[in-house]
C-alpha cells in the first residue's frame, strides 16, 4: 500500500504555511466554502504529479505577494521510504525525487493517485477532448511507456500541422516525420484498446455493485477507423496509413491532421444507451465515481499497490446514504483517502478544520 506520511507547502494558494502529518487510513478537511480545503488536497495532488487539477496556470498557485512556492510529501511503498519536492515560480519548476533533481517524465508516476471533484461531471456531459485527457492521464500513470508515446506523438503532430499548413508535404523530411507519426500513433491506438477492454469490464462490475445491479454499463473506443480488438500494431499501422491517403486532400487543404488518436472519442453506454443525453443527473455521478473506483483497480493491476484516493466535496456530490456506502466500500480496501466536507464526517483515522487557511488537526 503506498502511503503519503506528511505533506509540508510554503506559500501555497490561501493556506498558511505548515507541516501535516497523515494516517495510513481516512484523513478528513472539513469546513466551510472558500476556507481552502480544496488548496489542500490540490497540494497534495499537485506534489504527487506536479499538476494542479483546478489550473494550468503555475502562478496562479503561488500566494499573493510571494514569488515563488514550494511543496514536499514523505512517502511509503512496498520499497520504503520516499520523498517528492516540487519548487518552482512564474517561470520554471523543478522536480525533486529522494533529494536529486529529475524531470517530469522521471516525477510523475512515483505516486499513483486518483482524483474525484465534483467537476469530473464533465468526463460524461463535456467535449471528447475533455475525456481523451482524462484517458491519457490515467493510462500514462500506470504505464509510463504510454506517456512517453503520447509525449513524443503530440510533438510529431504538432510538427505535422506545420508541414501540412506550410504545404510542405513534398520534402524529404515530411516523411521521416509521417513514419514516426504512425508508428506513435498505432502505439497509442493499441494501449487505449487494450486498457478499454480492461476497464470496461472493472467498470460494469464497480457500477452494478455500488449503484444499480440491474443495470449494465459500457465503455466504447470510437474511431473514423475501423479497429478490431484482434489488431496487431502493425495492422493498426497499416490502417492508419491507408486513412491519412485517402485523407491526403483534406489534410492539405485544411492544413492539419486529420487522422489519429487526437480526432478519436470515448463513450459510456448505459443500458447500450449514450449516458450524455440518456442518463439521469444521479446515473451520470454514479459512472464517474465507477470509473474513478476502476481506476483504482487498473493501478492496482499494472503496479500491485492501491493509489491514493481524493474526494474533493463529498457531502455536496452525495446524499447520506450513498456517502456512507462508499466509505464503507473504500474501508474494506485499505486505501488510503484525503477527503474535504463541509460538514463533518464520523470517521476513523485524522479529521482537521480549516478556516480562513488555517490548518487545526482534530483528535478524536
Amino acid at each position: 500500500m503506498v502511503e503519503i506520511k506528511e505533506i509540508n507547502f510554503i506559500n501555497f494558494r490561501n493556506l498558511d504555511d505548515f507541516n501535516i502529518k497523515f494516517e495510513s487510513g481516512f484523513n478528513l478537511f472539513h469546513g466551510k466554502n472558500g476556507q481552502g480545503k480544496t488548496s489542500i488536497l490540490e497540494a497534495i495532488y499537485f506534489t504527487a504529479t506536479g499538476k494542479s487539477f483546478r489550473t494550468s496556470k503555475v502562478v496562479e498557485l503561488i500566494k499573493y505577494n510571494n514569488a515563488k512556492c514550494g511543496t514536499y510529501i514523505a512517502f511509503k511503498d512496498r520499497e520504503g521510504e520516499k520523498n517528492l519536492t516540487v519548487k518552482f515560480n512564474d517561470k520554471k519548476k523543478d522536480y525533486n525525487f529522494n533529494g536529486k533533481k529529475v524531470s517530469h517524465e522521471e516525477f510523475f508516476g512515483k505516486i499513483n493517485v486518483v482524483i474525484f471533484i465534483p467537476e469530473d461531471i464533465e468526463l460524461i456531459t463535456g467535449s471528447p477532448s475533455v475525456r481523451r485527457k482524462f484517458f491519457d492521464e490515467e493510462i500514462s500513470q500506470a504505464q509510463n511507456e504510454y506517456y512517453i508515446n503520447l509525449k513524443n506523438y503530440n510533438k510529431i503532430l504538432k510538427i505535422r500541422n506545420q508541414y501540412l499548413k506550410e504545404k510542405k508535404t513534398k520534402e524529404e523530411i515530411f516523411s521521416i516525420y509521417e513514419n514516426e507519426f504512425i508508428t506513435l500513433a498505432g502505439k497509442i491506438v493499441l494501449n487505449r484498446m487494450e486498457y478499454m477492454k480492461n476497464i470496461g469490464i472493472i467498470l460494469n462490475l464497480n457500477y452494478r455493485k455500488i449503484f444499480d445491479d440491474k443495470k449494465e454499463l459500457g465503455l466504447s473506443y470510437i474511431s473514423n477507423i475501423e479497429y478490431s480488438r484482434k489488431d496487431t500494431l502493425k495492422e493498426i499501422e497499416f490502417k492508419i496509413s491507408e486513412e491519412i491517403k485517402k485523407q491526403t486532400l483534406l489534410e492539405k487543404k485544411y492544413g492539419y491532421s486529420l487522422v489519429g488518436p487526437q480526432r478519436d472519442e470515448f463513450k459510456f453506454l448505459l443500458d447500450g444507451k449514450d449516458a450524455k443525453s440518456y442518463s439521469s443527473q444521479g446515473e451520470k455521478k454514479s459512472i464517474v465515481f465507477s470509473l474513478k473506483l476502476s481506476e483504482i483497480d487498473m493501478i492496482f493491476r499494472e503496479k500491485k499497490e492501491n493509489p491514493i484516493f481524493i474526494i474533493d466535496d463529498i457531502s455536496s456530490y452525495f446524499d447520506s446514504n450513498r456517502k456512507k456506502n462508499i466509505l464503507e466500500y473504500l474501508k474494506k480496501r485499505e486505501i488510503q483517502l484525503f477527503i474535504s466536507s463541509t460538514e463533518e464526517i464520523e470517521i476513523q483515522n485524522k479529521k482537521f478544520k480549516i478556516e480562513k487557511g488555517k490548518i487545526q488537526e482534530e483528535f478524536i
